[in-house]
């Protein structure tokens, strides 16, 4: 059989075997009793079964092993990135079951993203356009924060039906096509299969969702497509790696940067991402998870591209979404 056949069968079969999983999840969830009961600054009003993002971490692992054996692909990087995101994944199933603070699980967020810089590498240097910054040592710091950070700002998003799974799906795909591109075949296989399993666990999440993500899942995802660029070896992947994941980086930095603006609790649960405000004006979870993913596909393919067609519409988005947020909350 043609080998690309078998790898196309390998992430098809990703993809079922996480949907398979998450259904396991979800039963297994409803037998223990672990729901995720409303609250007032809840965006659900039904008691739903988590952890269902537990499927995509063993779906992500499964076809990654899958999939180097068939390709044949240097494996050393792909096992110290799973191993960093497991870890992760550990932690968070935990604050699942348990609740944690974060003066427990950022540390821990911080070593496994060291583990990945001491074990893979980080960013000396990084080009956007024609401005090259360099580093230096400094960039190992930065790119531990970097990981830190953008595990937490997914962590963050994944307040509604379909959003993180929908941004997954969307990210994984641009990075299996960057890394094919690019010759950087770990890169493409970590896409493939992140992008396979997450569209299994969609299938569960799509508005209504069944089950939700929960922390498991998307400080999982959040880690992998921070640390995923490092397996590139372009000057550009910081830039396409932002790019990627613009809307929820965008959302938080800006929500961030209101609520220290308003001297408020940045460490205080609350409502006021922009797509929580959207939910709050009456749009519904299928309307914003869909806005968002239509951000996410137009960030992807300035990614992929890096073409000045692509990426100077993609600089008015920003500020349109936000006036957009703010004349559905006035109408």
């Amino acid at each position: 059989m043609n080998v690309r056949l078998i790898e196309a069968a390998v992430v098809v079969g990703t993809a079922l075997f996480s949907l398979v999983l998450v259904v396991a999840v979800r039963r297994l969830t409803i037998r223990l009793h672990l729901f995720d009961r409303p609250n007032d600054r809840s965006s659900h009003t039904v008691p739903t079964p988590r952890c269902g993002g537990a499927g995509i971490v063993v779906a992500v692992i499964a076809g990654t092993a899958v999939l180097v054996r068939v390709t044949s692909a240097p494996s050393h990087s792909l096992v110290k990135l799973l191993a960093a995101a497991v870890l992760i994944a550990a932690v968070s199933l935990i604050d699942d079951l348990r609740t944690l603070s974060a003066a427990v699980r950022f540390p821990v967020h911080l070593i496994a993203s060291a583990i990945v810089v001491m074990t893979i590498g980080y960013w000396q240097d990084a080009a956007a356009g024609h401005l090259l910054v360099h580093f230096g040592i400094a960039g190992a710091l930065l790119t531990c924060l970097w990981i830190a950070g953008v595990t937490n700002v997914y962590n963050f998003m994944d307040g509604i039906d379909g959003i993180a799974g929908v941004q997954a799906l969307t990210a994984g795909t641009a990075w299996a096509i960057i890394g094919l591109n690019a010759g950087a075949l770990p890169a493409a296989i970590m896409g493939a299969v992140i992008a396979a399993a997450s569209l299994g666990f969609l299938f569960h999440n799509w508005p209504p969702a069944r089950i939700f993500m929960g922390d498991v899942g998307s400080a999982f995802l959040g880690f992998l497509f921070a640390a995923t660029p490092l397996l590139v070896p372009l000057r550009d992947s910081l830039a396409r790696a932002i790019l990627v994941l613009w809307p929820f980086l965008f959302d938080s930095t800006f929500t961030l940067l209101r609520r220290l603006r308003r001297r408020e609790n940045i460490f205080a649960a609350h409502r006021s991402h922009l797509y929580q405000r959207l939910i709050i004006s009456g749009r519904s979870h299928r309307f914003v998870t869909t806005l968002y993913g239509l951000l996410a596909v137009w960030g992807a393919l300035a990614a992929i591209t890096m073409s000045r067609w692509v990426l100077l519409p993609l600089a008015l988005m920003p500020p349109a979404l936000w006036l957009f947020v703010v004349r559905q909350e006035r109408a």
